[in-house]
């Protein structure tokens, strides 16, 4: 039986072999929440029992747009992708655009790339199911530095005052954006204390293991509360020389040999190398 960090692993090599065909994209996000995705899309979100094309009857929403590379890899362990569209990331034409776009995959909820307006639109779905009484649930997954966004508290603020408890929002807390730390631009500390103040559950876990996240996403919120899982991540998680580096947040071009490094970082035998050059 393929376990969740197996297919985690999977995802991350294809992220790399994704941006390196497209000679552009964003690594360092996308590594560090492939665990996150690995496992709400694998574990914790309800089977798809009205339309062959979308992956859950709840709903996603990338509200960090540019992590795309981990949408689509994630994705196509679910069989929504085939798996050699991967590489054709950012081409013209190609429906695997540098962010998430509703008009060319019709699993993807809402289109995403300008931070702070995913987690505004998720907050809305939960309103509306909240008023038809559905059962459906709405997970949506944040950058750290998008938490700058002013946007993010006021949907905050709207989501504790009319007790969602439907949504689950992740923070994908790497500690990096583009250009530095993010203490070093606008602290978010004390991150828990601030999503409380708003009338948030706060779980924190570490982002890269399976069991704290499978628990966190699955339990129950508490009364009309929405809830917010804390991932603690590593940017650039499993190739070495991309680790907490902000030089990798993207957009990057990989060279021959810096995507070989990576993918052999990423454990991968020449056999397996010469398996992804033949696709």
């Amino acid at each position: 039986m393929t376990t969740t960090e197996q297919i985690a692993l999977k995802v991350r090599k294809d992220i790399i072999w994704s941006i390196y065909h497209a000679r552009s994209g964003h690594p360092g996000g996308s590594l560090s929440c492939s665990d996150i995705l690995t496992v709400l899309f694998h574990r914790v979100m309800s089977s798809n029992t009205t339309k062959e094309d979308r992956l859950s009857d709840d709903y996603f929403i990338l509200s960090k747009g540019h992590a795309a590379p981990a949408l689509y890899a994630a994705t196509a362990t679910k069989g929504l992708i085939e798996a050699a569209a991967l590489k054709t990331l950012r081409g013209i034409d190609s429906p695997l655009q540098g962010h998430p776009d509703v008009q060319h995959l019709p699993w993807v909820d809402v289109s995403t790339g300008s931070l702070g307006q995913g987690f505004s639109v998720a907050a809305g779905i939960a309103k509306g199911l909240q008023l038809k009484n559905s059962p459906n649930r709405v997970f949506t997954l944040l950058g750290d530095g998008e938490l700058q966004e002013g946007q993010v508290w006021e949907a905050a603020m709207f989501a504790g005052h009319h007790g969602l408890s439907q949504l689950t929002a992740i923070v994908d807390y790497n500690k990096l954006q583009s250009d530095a730390c993010n203490s070093e631009i606008c602290n978010l500390e004390p991150l828990t204390d601030k999503w409380q103040a708003f009338g948030w559950q706060v779980i924190e876990v570490d982002g890269h293991d399976h069991q704290q996240l499978m628990a966190a996403l699955t339990a129950d919120p508490t009364s009309t509360q929405p809830k917010v899982v804390i991932a603690h991540t590593l940017k650039g998680k499993g190739v070495d020389f991309m680790e907490n580096m902000p030089l990798w947040h993207g957009s990057v071009t990989l060279s021959e040999q810096q995507y070989t490094d990576a993918m052999t970082s990423l454990g991968c035998s020449l056999a397996e190398l010469e398996e992804y050059h033949n696709v």
